[in-house]
């Protein structure tokens, strides 16, 4: 029981120490509150210092993260399991849980800072560039699932995950993966091929892409530059400023929409015990999504401060919980090499078809890289993309993308998912 109450404290502390540092250190800023919440996650889980599943209990695991209590105390009765397996077993309990938990508040918590009106009136041009991105990534989606599905395990998961990823980023991988039941270590390869190609792409994005694109797509439209710089600023700032969240006033804005995610998990729970059981995450994920999205449109929450950077801190937890349920020595095997061509295949051909139809409907350079940058990357990405390319106009535009993303994930890569389903 000690050993579970300090690894919860562990999983909800260090993100409020990762975020400081994040905040102190521009260089540590640049690499992300996520990325390094995996790279401390995946070093635990790969020293041994949170105690595994012996291969006796893998079998009798299969897809499950864990048994029953009652099952696992037959089990060490019948001498099948050792001792240190019942601790494994209620620890993977105790974080299959927890990553539940916090995902469920994560995502509308995400979603409450939407201003859907507005933002669709000046999305413009990124709009489209959203649509032709989408058509993109769905093609090799498609494509991957049909060269690797007798290759790669849960195949049809991944498929929902990857779309979810390319779409709403970790939020939405997250919450479709979870939905699912994808076993964590498909779940932590995936994202974890992802960050590695992800971090490639990113140098290519803020190094050469406009550049080149420049040679073949058309420069950044004038009727871009209209936009109002002060919203651009403040949007740019949302996503990676905590400044004043631990004030006073600050902690207060963050428990009022901490109780209405609640509320919103509570509901969406009420409904999914209208469906059959199989079917009720799924039920809840979504019921999520739509209140999120609803209560968005509502003064009283949409003027909530800070409903963002909390929604993200749950998402740096989770990100903590699942990569430290990994293993490194196991990642890179021989037997993942299909899934990392599935997620390499996704992330690339999508990139090369979405230039190609933005090549032939006119689209300009700087908007296709920032939606490339908000889809792939994740909104947070935005403003730094946005510098390399010294367009502050296209700011607002790659956020407005990103949000619409977080918005449309879910749907889209469960609807996907149940499609591919054998």
């Amino acid at each position: 029981m000690l050993v579970i109450v300090s690894l919860v404290l562990f999983y909800f502390l260090l993100p409020i120490a990762i975020i400081v540092l994040c905040q102190r250190y521009k260089t540590l800023n640049k690499v992300g509150a996520v990325v390094l919440a995996y790279v401390v996650g995946l070093t635990i889980g790969s020293i041994g210092i949170i105690p595994k599943a012996s291969d006796s209990l893998r079998l009798y695991l299969k897809s499950k993260p864990a048994l029953p209590a009652s099952e696992i105390s037959q089990l060490l009765v019948d001498g099948k399991i050792a001792t240190a397996d019942v601790i494994a077993n209620s620890i993977v309990f105790a974080q299959d849980k927890l990553m539940i938990f916090v995902i469920l508040l994560a995502i509308p918590l995400l979603l409450f800072s939407i201003d859907l009106k507005k933002w669709l009136k000046l999305a413009g041009e990124a709009l489209f560039s959203l649509f032709l991105a989408l058509t993109s990534l769905l093609a090799f989606i498609f494509l991957g699932f049909y060269l690797f599905h007798h290759k790669v395990e849960e195949a049809w998961k991944i498929s929902g995950m990857l779309v979810g990823l390319y779409t709403g980023g970790t939020a939405n991988l997250a919450a479709i993966g979870t939905a699912l039941g994808v076993s964590a270590n498909n779940f932590l390869l995936t994202h974890t091929y992802d960050m590695v190609i992800g971090a490639v792409f990113l140098l290519f994005l803020v190094g050469y892409a406009q550049r080149l694109f420049n040679k073949f797509l058309p420069s950044f439209s004038v009727k871009h530059a209209g936009r109002i710089e002060s919203e651009e600023l403040h949007q740019s700032q949302i996503f990676d400023s905590y400044v004043g969240i631990l004030s006073k006033y600050g902690i207060l804005e963050i428990m009022k929409g901490f109780r209405f995610a609640s509320l919103i998990v509570a509901i969406s729970g009420a409904i999914s015990y209208l469906v059959p059981e199989k079917n009720q995450f799924v039920t809840m994920i979504l019921s999520i999504t739509t209140l999120g999205l609803l209560l968005s449109n509502w003064k009283v929450v949409n003027r909530i401060e800070n409903t963002f950077q909390l929604g993200m801190y749950f998402i740096i937890v989770f990100s903590l919980i699942v990569s430290s349920m990994g293993d490194l020595t196991r990642m890179f095997h021989v037997e993942y090499v299909y899934l990392f061509s599935f997620v390499a295949l996704v992330v690339i051909g999508s990139v090369v078809i979405h230039l190609f139809l933005s090549f032939l409907f006119r689209v300009d350079s700087d908007t296709t890289i920032i939606t490339m940058t908000a889809l792939s990357l994740s909104p947070p990405f935005v403003p730094v993309v946005a510098g390399a390319l010294k367009n502050k106009h296209i700011i607002i535009s790659g956020l407005t993308v990103g949000i619409l993303g977080y918005a449309i994930g879910n749907y889209l890569g469960l609807a996907i998912a149940y499609l591919l389903e054998p």
